[in-house]
């Protein structure tokens, strides 16, 4: 492998600060960062002169619909779009068909994505009332993922004799989607026959999201439980975790949590239905104040994309879920340009703190030693989000139309270059992440 020089970037280090000067990639990974350093011979060399580098984000929930809902999203089209926004590693989610919840579908997933996946990849396993041998036992996950609520089929593990005996055995980390399916189902009864799709927030609203928090909370009490809170979408949510939360749990918040509310519905119709949903633009303020203090750790997409055509059909035939991971980088860089955040604590949010969460060794930071998966971005010049831009195969973002900045110029995994300038290095493979033990 050649080697790589990145030349003149602002370098964001380890402890926050910013060094103006090179840095030197060789085998994949970082083995010089300095003020100047020569070129070793045949060298591969990128003037970057005005640029910004950043750890490559790290997203631990997407959802990029392979096998069995290609239609949607597959996971070449979706790491092409993680390599535009800067994502170099992504953690997905279980409800594929066949449901990842046994050795031999997470076979078959690590298979697909070892042929296809521009960018580095893991996969959680899914629980279901019945294979709680399996979560024990299956390999390589990043976790155990538990669909409390807003979910059907297998995979919806709602009660809490069901949910115990998950909390009770082994030691994985449990990510969970946190809504108490009971009360939703009160409450669609409660709105049956109202199409607005406004309606969605109130169905499953902020009540049935605490609801589920607080049980998960107190199983992962119960058994010292190394537990991660998924989306967390609600004030009330964070307010309750300011007050509760153990050093063995974390939580993440999404950009749409931070950046969208149920105005959105007005504008944008179903493109603005999610689960768990958006809620008021009081919730925003609360939640980017937990994330600013650390009561929320990190910030995940939950890239859900569907097509055009089927979040036409109309609430409540209209699925939930929206892309994210080519926008949310900039979207990030842009609240720290206009003074919300650091670009450190964006990066620690995106980057650092995931692999810290999920025990990803030698990922997160720019250190000797590390990882070569990085990002060069502009944070001097503003673009718009554009539907013709995207690289998503849904062909649509909730922020269409939002002048950004901090676009990725150069996105680098393994010490590859997989996009430069617009153009995707489709040739380019990443690898299987890592786990340590939580």
């Amino acid at each position: 492998m050649t080697a790589l020089l990145i030349r003149h970037p602002r370098i964001l280090l380890p402890d926050g600060e910013f060094l103006l000067g090179d840095i030197l990639i060789q085998q994949g990974k970082i083995v010089q960062i300095a003020p100047e350093i020569t070129a070793p011979d045949g060298s591969n060399i990128i003037d970057a002169t005005g640029l910004t580098l950043l750890p490559g984000v790290i997203d631990p929930q997407v959802h990029f619909r392979e096998p069995g809902l290609e239609h949607k999203e597959n996971l070449f089209t979706a790491s092409c779009a993680c390599a535009k926004g800067g994502v170099t590693s992504f953690l997905e989610m279980p409800n594929t068909k066949p449901l990842t919840t046994t050795q031999a579908p997470l076979d078959q997933k690590l298979q697909l994505a070892s042929e296809k996946c521009l960018v580095n990849y893991g996969f959680f396993i899914g629980a279901t009332p019945e294979n709680l041998p399996d979560l024990l036992t299956t390999n390589p996950v990043c976790g155990i993922k538990i669909f409390m609520g807003s979910s059907h089929g297998a995979l919806l593990v709602s009660r809490e004799a069901e949910i115990e005996p998950i909390f009770a055995r082994g030691d994985r980390l449990i990510a969970v989607h946190a809504e108490d399916q009971a009360r939703i189902l009160q409450r669609r009864q409660e709105f049956k026959g109202i199409t607005d799709p406004a309606i969605h927030s109130q169905i499953q609203d902020e009540t049935a999201a605490l609801n589920a928090t607080k049980l998960a909370l107190k199983l992962s009490q119960k058994y010292q439980r190394r537990l991660h809170i998924l989306h967390l979408s609600t004030g009330i949510e964070a307010e309750f975790l300011r007050e509760n939360k153990p050093s063995w749990v974390t939580a993440e918040v999404t950009p749409q949590h931070l950046l969208l509310n149920t105005e959105a519905y007005e504008k944008i119709g179903t493109l603005a239905q999610m689960n768990p949903p958006l809620r008021s633009p009081e919730n925003n303020q609360i939640l980017w104040q937990a994330l600013l203090d650390g009561v929320i750790d990190f910030i995940a997409t939950d890239h859900a994309p569907h097509t055009l055509e089927e979040k036409a059909k109309g609430y409540p035939n209209s699925p939930s879920g929206m892309p994210g991971v080519e926008t949310s980088l900039p979207l990030m860089l842009t609240q720290a340009m206009a003074g919300k955040c650091s670009v450190s604590q964006v990066s620690s949010w995106m980057a650092t703190k995931p692999a810290e969460a999920y025990k990803i060794p030698n990922k997160g930071l720019i250190k000797t030693g590390y990882d070569a998966d990085l990002v060069l971005v502009d944070l001097d010049n503003y673009r718009p989000v554009l539907r013709e831009d995207l690289q998503t195969k849904c062909g649509w973002s909730p922020f269409e139309g939002w002048n950004l900045t901090g676009w990725p110029i150069i996105t680098i995994v393994g010490g590859n270059i997989v996009y430069e300038r617009g153009k995707l290095n489709t040739e380019v493979r990443g690898k299987a992440l890592q786990f340590g033990k939580n």
